[in-house]
């Protein structure tokens, strides 16, 4: 368990931050710069909740435990031996990944399939399913940067990747199940 008596710390200050193993790096890190992007796609999920109900905001709440397990998962760098920590480290599991491929399988069969691109928006949850879908793409493309510098769980760089197509489809169900979706006309303003 978590206890946080105080907030601010001051360590900070001169711009450095402890990772999950206690070793300090900029806060312009690429470790630091992906489990923070982690932690803004959260942030959108926050807002998205506002206009989910049912499984979906069930859905979306696993989702955002997920994202903390995923953004300690990124701030502690891979060990040798993990074991070396003397606890067990938290690391987004390859089951987290077949959950989301599951969710998405069966979003997707209650869809048409898809003759054009769409563009972001249709209702209030969409837009912001939406929005979490790029901020998850950023993410993604921020752990695999990581991943080219230093050791990163592969299972979290198929976490994010999977996550911004749950994204997709679920703001495709959250349009009427596709139906309100709002499709691009190419060239349509020329």
């Amino acid at each position: 368990m978590v206890v946080l008596n105080k907030i601010y710390t001051k360590t900070g200050d001169k711009g450095e931050t402890a990772l999950g193993d206690g070793s300090r790096v900029a806060k312009h890190s690429m470790r630091v710069a992906a489990y923070g992007t982690v932690d803004e796609t959260n942030s959108v999920l926050g807002l998205a909740r506002l206009h989910a109900t049912g499984e979906m905001d069930a859905a979306l709440t696993r989702i955002q435990n997920d994202l903390f397990d995923l953004g300690a998962d990124l701030c502690r760098p891979e060990m040798e031996k993990d074991g070396e920590a003397g606890y067990p480290v938290l690391r987004i599991a390859d089951s987290q990944v077949a959950r989301l491929e599951r969710e998405i399988d069966a979003m997707n069969a209650k869809l048409e399939p898809l003759r054009s691109f769409i563009l972001p928006g249709g209702s209030s949850l969409a837009a912001h399913l939406h929005l979490a879908r790029t901020v998850s793409r950023r993410a993604e493309r921020m752990a695999v940067e990581l991943a080219g510098m230093e050791p990163v769980n592969t299972a979290a760089v198929m976490y994010l990747n999977r996550l911004s197509d749950w994204f997709f489809v679920a703001a495709r169900i959250a349009n009427d199940e596709g139906r309100a979706d709002v499709l691009w006309v190419p060239g349509a303003n020329r």
